[in-house]
């Protein structure tokens, strides 16, 4: 057995019994309330409120000036809210462990999760339609209903899912615990980055993070579909290889016909002594498998169309009765003459 630290790279020999998280009460509380948070952010958006003059405020103040020396690292720090890139790093972790533990729930799980963010977050940025700073045209203004769509902030609510789908596959509660901090660390540098560069208002952050924890507190409820989905992919699976193997030829389940030769006692009843004869053995067609078998059996000599072997030479058929006729009476037989 390897006890290195290379042995956790293995591919473990059975799926493991990873018991999927359940909408319990404490999740449900949560998932309301951070609903109720999410639609009062966009409450106070749509009515101008304080909300609003935050939002002008920090965008007045114009943080890549205040320190641009930041600007250069925070560019490509926010590459980590992106949907693509951070989307294929995840992909690859979670395809790694999908075939070390015998289980598509990792990869299903991101894509439920993408699927939703993408429903959910696309949805209200194109209903509310909200301009960024770069182009805001009044100052004050809400700027919604303008053709806009930043509102929530998709690298924000990108960062939330992407990196908090690690924390939510976690088998272990201390994996889950430093994972969950190192996601919240991570979405909230890149909401703020988005913020400093000026691309988002600082209510686009705050209803992007509310919505990506939506999204992570639903999953689930996602789960026993997830669920139905592997298993339908696992029985495709097993049917394309049938399919691709092909029929297989059915073993054989027991030889041919053996000849059967009689016993040389047999011969007081008429048969010349020393003279064997085969056993009635049904007749099979020319080419039967059988044949050959029984050619072997009588000394290789050639069988005949029939199937029956040709009896050899110096060994003579037995003649034919002549006393049949002759057993009910006690002369022999006369020829009859006259009529």
């Amino acid at each position: 057995m390897r006890t290195d630290i290379f042995a956790r790279l293995d591919r473990e020999p059975e799926p493991p019994k990873i018991v999927a998280p359940r909408m319990s009460r404490h999740r449900i509380a949560l998932f309301g309330g951070t609903l109720a948070f999410y639609l009062a952010i966009v409450w106070a958006v749509l009515i101008t409120s304080w909300l609003v003059a935050l939002d002008w405020k920090v965008m007045l103040f114009r943080p890549y000036q205040q320190w641009p020396e930041l600007h250069a690292f925070l560019d490509y720090y926010v590459v980590l809210g992106q949907r693509g890139p951070t989307a294929v790093m995840v992909a690859c972790w979670l395809g790694w462990r999908s075939w070390r533990q015998h289980t598509l729930r990792p990869l299903l799980v991101l894509g439920t999760s993408l699927l939703l963010l993408n429903l959910s977050v696309g949805a209200v940025k194109l209903g509310l339609g909200r301009l960024g700073p770069h182009y805001a045209t009044q100052i004050g203004s809400a700027e919604m209903f303008a053709g806009g769509d930043i509102f929530p902030s998709g690298h924000t609510a990108n960062a939330v899912v992407t990196w908090g789908i690690l924390a939510y596959l976690a088998t272990t509660p201390r994996a889950r615990r430093y994972l969950s901090a190192v996601s919240a660390t991570v979405s909230l540098g890149v909401g703020l980055t988005t913020v400093y560069i000026g691309t988002h208002w600082l209510s686009d952050v705050v209803l992007g993070w509310a919505a990506g924890l939506l999204i992570l507190l639903a999953l689930p409820w996602f789960e026993p579909l997830i669920a139905r989905t592997e298993t339908w992919i696992f029985a495709m699976r097993e049917r394309w290889r049938e399919r691709r193997g092909g029929a297989r030829p059915a073993p054989a389940t027991g030889a041919g016909p053996q000849p059967v030769l009689l016993p040389q006692s047999m011969a007081t009843e008429g048969l010349a002594p020393g003279t064997v004869t085969a056993a009635a053995e049904p007749v099979l067609p020319s080419g039967h498998p059988a044949t050959g078998a029984r050619a072997r059996a009588h000394g290789g000599h050639p069988a005949r169309p029939g199937g029956m072997p040709v009896a050899p030479t110096g060994v003579r058929r037995p003649p034919p009765h002549t006393e049949r006729g002759a057993r009910g009476s006690g002369s022999p037989a006369r020829p009859m003459t006259g009529g």
